[in-house]
């Protein structure tokens, strides 16, 4: 089966995992920004990927823009975030992205990826130094927000490799 991985990554997490997958299939791995000018119909399988923010996975517009041309073929995404695989938040953020037709078309998969404050440009680690002050402002913290505040307090990597696999055998069934 001919696969093609595209990927958006802002600091590497989400490149990362593209890149084993397409290893572990021996797919095209394609950087968003050029696969906007690639032809994609000599594709069986097309997985795309994106980093997570606020619960939405970016550019994912693109994708579901090509999903009715692309009737016939396996679509997968995978959304890369810094919260670990088994958040509660995880599948809920996931759901919102696609509506139930195109779930009919379109696997869905979780990675785990982090931060990577030395890579994430000024924007968005000001946006996340807010956060980050709002959240350690804020007073009667459940326990799911004092977790979050520890995580996201410095650079950290949870990505690993396993987490592939159910991408791995969706495009193996």
């Amino acid at each position: 089966m001919k696969t093609a991985v595209i990927y958006n990554s802002q600091t590497g997490f989400t490149k990362r995992y593209a890149q084993w997958i397409a290893d572990a299939v021996l797919a095209d791995c394609v950087e968003l920004s050029a696969a906007k000018n690639k032809d994609f119909s000599q594709y069986d399988a097309i997985v795309f990927g994106g980093w997570a923010c606020g619960g939405t996975i970016s550019k994912l517009a693109w994708f579901k823009s090509h999903i009715d041309q692309w009737k016939g073929k396996k679509l997968i995404a995978f959304c890369v975030g810094a919260s670990p695989i088994e958040s509660p938040q995880v599948q809920p953020a996931l759901d919102q992205n696609f509506t139930d037709e195109e779930k009919k078309n379109v696997k869905v998969f979780y990675c785990p990826g982090g931060f990577d404050y030395e890579k994430m440009p000024l924007p968005s680690k000001l946006m996340m130094k807010v956060f980050t002050k709002v959240l350690k402002s804020k007073k009667n913290k459940s326990d799911y927000e004092q977790e979050m505040l520890k995580m996201i307090s410095s650079s950290y990597d949870i990505s690993d490799k396993k987490y592939i696999e159910p991408i791995i055998d969706a495009l193996k069934e």
